[in-house]
């Protein structure tokens, strides 16, 4: 969850920092939500269905998803179709390989047993719980206080990019 691409699109959904505002996920100086494995699943839905109103077609959505609506669209414009496969030379080339790459994605997680594909290092979710925190949290001092590591602190969290939290998350 904690992958930044070279043009600065972060998390799991590499959301860019402008669309991730747009989308609701908080960026400071504390927390990058970008990289909350819920709240950025949730801002990605959010937004792929925005995107589907949009285009009406879940091709396009993914194109537009990783190229951006504008260029999705001004390829729609100079090469007069309105499906990915229609508008696929006009599109960037790293769309291009996207939206197949994805599906490849999707039928693997769903068939990949069928043709010998299974995963080798299963790693089971950490038996964890949710604290609320009301005010300001040193999170070296919870760690030491709690037991809890700050390594296991920073692996369940990977939206803090700080040692505290403020006072108004």
């Amino acid at each position: 969850p904690k992958i930044l691409s070279r043009a600065g699109a972060g998390g799991l959904w590499q959301f860019m920092r402008a669309t991730g505002r747009e989308f609701g996920l908080r960026q400071d100086a504390y927390v990058d939500e970008r990289f909350d494995p819920e709240k950025s699943t949730e801002a990605a839905c959010r937004y792929l269905r925005q995107l589907y109103n949009i285009f009406g077609d879940w091709e396009m959505a993914l194109a537009s998803y990783n190229a951006g609506p504008g260029n999705v669209k001004r390829a729609m414009r100079r090469s007069g179709g309105s499906t990915f496969w229609s508008v696929y030379d006009a599109l960037p080339k790293e769309t291009r390989g996207y939206v197949p790459q994805f599906v490849a994605m999707l039928y693997m997680m769903h068939y990949g047993e069928d043709h010998g594909i299974v995963a080798q290092n299963t790693q089971f979710p950490t038996v964890a719980d949710t604290i609320q925190v009301n005010g300001y949290l040193n999170l070296a001092t919870f760690a030491s206080l709690s037991g809890v590591t700050m390594e296991e602190i920073q692996k369940l969290n990977p939206q803090i990019i700080n040692t505290v939290l403020p006072d108004y998350t």
